[in-house]
């Protein structure tokens, strides 16, 4: 698969693969996402569904942050017939843990866009574009514990678990089943 490295200007796409495009939010992003945000089995690994109002909030959020940053979770959307199918990208982890000040890489699909390598592919392009455009030496990536399909593909992307980075989600309630995370890394690749 070809990686196409871009790294363009906030309202651009900064990340193009062989089948997707990683761009900033439209309007027309929000319905779908709120549906995904909606779905139980797609917020499983989640503390909670998200209605329209919260799933608008979140896309508000990231729009901020890619204002500030440079960089956010991207919307993606399938090439070929040019599909919203979630979210791909980097962020800034926003609250303290023992391995933060950190990027992280993130991703979340919608049921339809599973099990086809979406996330994998996406991610490597972010992976690609925090290295070259934005000089990362080191990208984490986390999920509760019993996340085994994202747990696979930070495996699939290059990842290592860091066990003994895992830790309590400081956002998440201590009787909460989600709440114990593990912690996965990767260094820029050396030239």
């Amino acid at each position: 698969m070809q990686i196409i490295p871009q790294a363009q200007p906030f309202g651009e796409p900064f990340g193009e693969t062989e089948r997707l495009i990683l761009r900033p939010w439209r309007a027309t992003d929000r319905k779908p996402f709120a549906a995904m945000s909606a779905d139980a089995d797609v917020m499983r690994y989640f503390p909670a569904t998200l209605d329209e109002a919260a799933s608008n909030a979140l896309i508000d959020l990231l729009e901020a942050r890619w204002a500030k940053n440079g960089f956010a979770f991207a919307a993606v959307e399938r090439k070929v017939d040019q599909e919203f199918l979630g979210f791909i990208g980097l962020s800034r982890v926003p609250y303290k843990t023992a391995f933060t000040p950190a990027v992280e890489i993130g991703w979340r699909l919608a049921p339809h866009a599973w099990g086809q390598g979406y996330a994998s592919e996406g991610a490597r392009q972010a992976l690609h574009w925090g290295f070259s455009a934005l000089n990362l030496d080191e990208v984490v990536s986390f999920t509760a514990e019993q996340n085994a399909p994202s747990r696979r593909v930070m495996e699939r992307i290059g990842m290592t678990r860091d066990e003994a980075g895992d830790f309590d989600h400081p956002l998440l309630d201590e009787t909460s089943p989600l709440q114990r995370h593990v912690l996965y890394r990767i260094k820029r690749p050396v030239d």
